[in-house]
């Protein structure tokens, strides 16, 4: 006969990684920061401890001494206990600080569970791995069909769409999203990717007809890009910024999406990223 604290585990500095961020990433993981001599501790585990046994494996419970994991503590920013973090997909989702009334602790943890919604996403993303793209962007428009804001799936139809080469559904599905870093760094993709067609001998014989056109410059600099020759795509756009023309937006403007197709660790975005605000300014 299993009890609440059946569905309980104690994690310290040393496993915390597997059993919270890489654990986060199968089924959400709800991480009770307490200490020993914490009375609203003592009050909050057991609610804690009841809604996990309820939920039926729907979520990972672990506790997190703080005073023998200080570490931890400072690394997630408790200031004060009990503090409870909810992890999904290696990463925090939200988090609470005090006691809270039963009703309240359920109505949090519903909220952090997976829907309907994220887990036909994770059969899209299955059928991805199975190289079934034709199941996996089917669900995923029956997914965005009911909410086009859904992030997971508008980002991971995108992305399919990117490589197929339709950027401008790819923009439009992005378009409805709420702004984040992958957001802006498929938008970049997409911009970058609805260059590839363009022919690069025939670029290249235009800009040597007429080296000062910038537009040519510009157009052969991101079919460059699209092709992640991003070195001296970047050159030829920096070149334009340089020269202060009519186009030097539009040049900054691709170095900027290239920047974010790179990431922002990248050695060229870096460097060029310097180098342009030497143009500019």
């Amino acid at each position: 006969m299993t009890t609440p604290s059946d569905f309980v585990k104690d994690v310290d500095t040393a496993n915390f990684p597997q059993e919270v961020l890489q654990r986060s990433r199968e089924v959400p993981v709800v991480v009770d920061f307490w200490a020993e001599w914490c009375q609203p501790c003592r009050i909050l585990g057991p609610v804690l401890e009841q809604v996990a046994a309820d939920a039926s494996g729907a979520f990972d419970l672990v506790k997190v001494d703080v005073d023998a994991n200080q570490e931890l503590a400072m690394q997630y920013g408790v200031q004060g206990i009990p503090m409870v973090v909810a992890f999904r997909d290696g990463a925090v989702v939200d988090s609470f600080t005090g006691v809270q009334p039963e009703a309240a602790v359920r109505a949090w943890i519903e909220g952090i569970l997976p829907t309907q919604l994220d887990l036909m996403v994770d059969q899209a993303r299955t059928a991805q791995l199975s190289d079934d793209g034709a199941t996996a962007e089917h669900i995923l428009r029956q997914v965005l069909d009911q909410k086009p804001d859904h992030s997971e799936a508008g980002t991971s139809l995108a992305s399919l769409l990117i490589d197929r080469g339709e950027t401008d559904e790819a923009l439009i599905v992005l378009g409805k999203l709420a702004p984040d870093a992958e957001v802006d760094r498929l938008q970049s993709a997409a911009r970058l990717k609805a260059s590839s067609g363009h022919d690069l001998a025939d670029l290249e014989q235009r800009l040597a007809a007429e080296p000062g056109n910038e537009e040519v410059r510009i157009e052969l600099a991101k079919a460059l890009a699209a092709r992640a020759e991003y070195e001296p795509a970047l050159d030829r756009l920096l070149s334009v910024v340089r020269d202060k023309g009519p186009r030097k937006e539009e040049a900054r403007t691709a170095m900027i999406d290239i920047f974010g197709v790179l990431g922002d660790d990248h050695p060229l975005t870096a460097t060029y990223r310097r180098q342009l605000a030497s143009a500019l300014f």
